[in-house]
């Protein structure tokens, strides 16, 4: 767990330092800082996402017939993304906020899960048994898939798909950048979660596979109506 410890401030570190770096474009009369938009925005989503990871992960391991406290990025994400839509919704805010932390969210993501994977069994995030040649050993003499490298590998190819698409400056980008991150980040997770040896509930599909689908369903619904009113953006 040590080592896990190590690559959270690490993907911590990572998430600030792209933050710095890498520029956004600010909604008309929303400061650049999303968290500005309103004094609790960040306690909103702060609360969300301590609250969607510990439930969603815990309850997947109560699925998985494994009892304990477990924490899930997925359900961090689900959670955040429910407290800041109320706010929003509770005090009026229209219009996408999120634009800011798709690429410190990338990155956190990148390399919060090499964490996962140099975490080995305990993490209880390897895959099921493979073949293949990649195929890692972490400690049971079971070669498995390393799905924590592949989701570590996704996320930073769409990190740097995204900066480049991002200097392009392109209002829909802008608008609907936040969305197109959850819905990549839930379809790459639904793919891998195949490769898992967790708890199902419909069929072949687990927790995962179907918070990966409703978060597809949110971003599409909430590209579609931010796409649908009259842009809000202007260059900074």
């Amino acid at each position: 767990m040590a080592i896990h410890s190590l690559f959270d401030v690490l993907a911590l570190l990572a998430a600030l330092a792209v933050y710095r770096l890498v520029p956004a474009a600010a909604a008309d009369g929303v400061p650049g800082e999303p968290w500005r938009v309103h004094p609790l925005y960040i306690a909103a989503g702060s609360l969300g996402a301590t609250i969607g990871a510990y439930l969603f992960g815990s309850a997947n391991l109560w699925l998985s017939g494994v009892g304990g406290v477990a924490r899930s990025i997925e359900g961090a994400i689900a959670g955040g993304i429910v407290g800041i839509e109320v706010l929003k919704w509770r005090t009026g805010i229209r219009g996408s906020t999120g634009l800011r932390f798709v690429a410190p969210l990338a990155a956190a993501i990148a390399v919060g899960r090499l964490g996962c994977f140099f975490a080995g069994l305990d993490d209880m995030t390897y895959g099921t048994p493979t073949a293949l040649p990649w195929g890692v050993d972490f400690g049971d003499g079971i070669p498995r898939h390393p799905v924590q490298l592949y989701e570590a590998a996704a996320a930073a190819a769409f990190l740097g798909v995204f900066l480049l698409l991002l200097r392009g400056e392109g209002e829909t980008l802008r608008r609907t950048g936040f969305y197109l991150f959850v819905a990549f980040y839930a379809l790459q997770r639904f793919a891998w979660e195949f490769l898992k040896p967790y708890g199902t509930i419909v069929g072949p599909l687990n927790l995962f596979h179907l918070l990966s689908l409703a978060l597809v369903v949110y971003a599409a619904v909430f590209a579609c109506r931010e796409l649908s009113q009259p842009c809000r953006f202007r260059p900074t």
